[in-house]
């Protein structure tokens, strides 16, 4: 696995059925962390709201991931939000639902569709794109090393994230997973100095 599908930017999505207001929120995030911060945004920006549900999925492979009914009967929100997020096979996002009860229940198996519908929606409504995998390394290296560093991140066309160029240079940058032996052996046969920074 070298590669994975996210979305690009923030959509949305709204929905009305027998008087109930479902709206969608879809959007990047990168830790668990990072959607704490969003859901206690939309929580604010909502604050006259009962229900948000959600689901969101994080790392490569999507194998953490967070489902909430948030007072919705059992598996009638959260669940379907995480369906069609792996319908789609995308990760490194999130969905969160803002639902407006109308006055007229509408069933489990009412609200599992609204969810559902709600959600791939606001999927669509995105754009989705395919990422490779990559490590962050650090490099650090001396002045008259510089040529052979530049050289090889240019070969090899590496991304640079940060850079100190001085008489004892750093540089990170991001490697795509399938070349990392690659860098490594040019890294050794050069007698660079380089670790990860991120996995």
């Amino acid at each position: 696995m070298d590669s994975y599908k996210t979305i690009e930017t923030t959509s949305t999505s709204e929905l009305k059925e027998k008087g109930s207001k479902f709206i969608a929120h879809l959007f990047p995030i990168s830790s668990d962390e990072d959607f704490t911060k969003k859901l206690n945004s939309f929580k604010e920006q909502y604050n006259d709201a009962r229900h948000f549900c959600y689901a969101y999925k994080t790392l490569a492979d999507g194998s953490n991931y967070r489902v909430n009914d948030d007072g919705e009967p059992t598996n009638s929100a959260g669940k379907p939000i995480l369906g069609q997020l792996e319908s789609f096979e995308i990760t490194y996002c999130a969905c969160i639902v803002i639902r407006y009860f109308g006055g007229v229940k509408l069933g489990v198996g009412g609200l599992i569709k609204a969810f559902k519908e709600v959600t791939k929606q606001a999927i669509v409504n995105n754009t989705l794109t395919k990422k490779e995998i990559t490590i962050l390394y650090e490099l650090r290296f001396n002045y008259a090393q510089m040529n052979k560093v530049m050289s090889m991140i240019k070969k090899l066309q590496l991304k640079i994230v940060f850079q100190e160029l001085n008489i004892e240079s750093i540089i990170h940058l991001e490697c795509p997973i399938n070349i990392i032996k690659i860098l490594e052996n040019s890294v050794k046969s050069n007698h660079i100095q380089f670790k990860i920074l991120e996995h």
